[in-house]
């Protein structure tokens, strides 16, 4: 058996209700065939006879679980940072061309590594992830994934109107080619399938229908779209589908929120949706950095924690400016400052470990450093840049430390992601 130790600062979360964490000023993790066989203070491995000189020793560091993002656009990369227009200009002038690259298998396949190695190079280890429209390049993402070991659930993009010739599928077609890839890859090593309308003004009646019924027929897949990001999204949706009482009834309908349903943006949510919502147990992706580049609003945390609705932590990317978690932890911050709610460190870093895995169902796989649980986990460098080691050098607490990173922080501070034990950055 493969057996590795790691000593330095340790910390993750332990309890998100109440939220708890251990902090390991000097602790040492160990690692056995990929999953954590033991944490503790290496003064108890001391004790127990251990030899602290086998670790791999960064007394500087700090060791925490890898990051999870709950929503991001792996086709989306090459779009960061692209000026003008709010959602619906910005998608048409941006994003659909963009994605219509993507039915070039050789373009897919590259990019798909591209978008893998930049999120651990950001310390996401772990992503809930849209596609494209096409078949090939979803597979090749998979397949990306599975030869990197990563734990990813992804989906592809189902759109059969409302959008450029080149990238909309049909509502039986995408769906069938959404069953070929839940039979190939749904369950295959650390992979998982998300059923993914676009939005659903970018599908058809039958097209939400079919989603609907495909859930049904695989319910241990996810779900994942986008609602109320925008207020002239929403009015258009309404004219899209105007059978419906709101946005969130368009997906109601056709029995598309749930427990496993994972809802990007979620801005503009009514009472009447927000009480629906948190009923049907459906999760809410908060995208702070992606909300604020595109002018679509600000999320009221607050107002959702008190709905007892379950709001996870994610970049969007490319409308996001960063696949850092670290940078979305602070535009967070940011965001709720503006809504009268102060979200501190802790509870930031605990949405973006154990809080987000408990969103995607994936708590006893990921999340912390609980005995048996897989690998995946960062070396996050306090020193990274001169400016972070002298705001570091300042902090008194494990909490100031932690908003010094995420609020300066980036992917230089990640000095080294693990995926089951194994150094994959750098």
């Amino acid at each position: 058996m493969s057996n590795e130790a790691y000593r330095a600062r340790i910390l993750h979360v332990t309890s998100t209700n109440p939220l708890r964490y251990e902090y390991l000023v000097d602790g040492v993790l160990l690692v056995e065939d990929g999953k954590i066989k033991d944490i503790g203070p290496a003064q108890r491995f001391l004790q127990a006879g251990f030899h602290l000189a086998v670790c791999q020793h960064d007394p500087d560091y700090l060791i925490v679980p890898g990051f999870i993002d709950t929503h991001v656009h792996s086709p989306q990369l090459d779009i960061i940072g692209s000026y003008g227009g709010q959602l619906l200009d910005w998608l048409n002038k941006y994003t659909f061309p963009a994605e219509a690259r993507y039915a070039d298998v050789t373009y897919a396949a590259t990019s798909a590594v591209a978008f893998l190695d930049s999120l651990l190079d950001a310390g996401t280890t772990t992503a809930l992830v849209f596609a494209t429209s096409h078949l090939q390049a979803t597979d090749q993402l998979f397949e990306a994934a599975d030869e990197k070991g990563m734990r990813l659930i992804a989906g592809k993009v189902l759109m059969d109107q409302n959008a450029l010739p080149e990238i909309l599928d049909t509502a039986v077609g995408g769906i069938a080619d959404s069953e070929t890839l839940i039979n190939k890859w749904h369950g295959a090593g650390r992979l998982g399938y998300a059923i993914t309308p676009r939005f659903a003004g970018s599908s058809s009646v039958q097209q939400l229908q079919l989603a609907g019924e495909l859930h049904k027929k695989y319910p241990d897949t996810w779900v994942q779209t986008h609602l109320s990001e925008n207020r002239d999204e929403i009015d258009w949706v309404a004219q899209i589908h105007p059978d419906t009482s709101d946005y969130l009834n368009a997906y109601e309908k056709y029995e598309l929120v749930g427990e496993r349903s994972v809802f990007a943006h979620c801005i503009h949510l009514t009472e009447s949706e927000r009480a629906r919502l948190a009923d049907a147990g459906g999760k809410v992706a908060f995208c702070p950095s992606s909300n604020m580049f595109l002018g679509s609003g600000l999320l009221d945390f607050k107002q959702l924690k008190r709905d007892e609705i379950d709001v996870s932590l994610a970049t969007d990317v490319g409308a996001g400016t960063s696949l850092s978690m670290l940078r979305t932890m602070g535009d967070a911050y940011k965001v709720c400052q503006l809504r009268g709610y102060s979200l501190s460190a802790m509870e930031a870093f605990a949405m973006s470990t154990l809080g987000n895995a408990q969103c995607l169902h994936l708590d006893k796989y990921i999340g912390n450093f609980e005995v048996g649980k897989e690998a995946d986990f960062l070396m996050l460098d306090p020193n990274a840049t001169d400016l972070s080691s002298r705001r570091t050098g300042l902090s008194e607490t494990i909490e100031d430390e932690l908003f010094v990173m995420m609020t300066i922080g980036d992917e230089r501070t990640v000095a080294a992601t693990y995926v089951e034990g194994n150094l994959t950055r750098p």
